[in-house]
């Protein structure tokens, strides 16, 4: 039997807690998707709408994830067609805090980084 067959599949940065959270959260998509679904519970063509240039595929992608790791509740409506709605959980909820600080801190110092990367370009 092949030995990766023997071992349990590790979950993405399962030795790094840090880098486990971030490889997740730490794409544009997600930051995007939280701060979408900020005001309440969405439809996936509204999140679409919303977020704009991304995929149906990567916005597929990316709630899987977030709901997968605990950020995001999918709820599934039974009627014909289906109504799913995507909302924030406790825990998305609570991420908002230290999101809306980055992104703060990354306007701040927007034009310090691109003028640093001109001069390094530059050199």
């Amino acid at each position: 039997m092949p030995k990766e067959m023997d071992e349990p599949k590790q979950q993405p940065g399962a030795g790094c807690p840090i880098r486990g959270v971030l490889d997740r959260i730490g794409d544009q998509w997600s930051l995007l998707t939280l701060e979408a679904l900020e005001d309440g519970k969405k439809r996936f063509n509204e999140l679409m709408r919303e977020i704009g240039d991304i995929s149906k595929q990567m916005l597929s992608k990316t709630l899987r994830h977030l709901e997968q790791d605990g950020f995001v509740r999918r709820t599934v409506y039974p009627q014909v067609p289906p109504r799913v709605e995507y909302e924030l959980t406790e825990l998305g909820q609570s991420f908002l805090i230290p999101m809306k600080t980055l992104i703060g801190w990354a306007e701040q110092n927007q034009q310090a980084i691109i003028s640093a990367r001109q001069r390094h370009e530059n050199a």
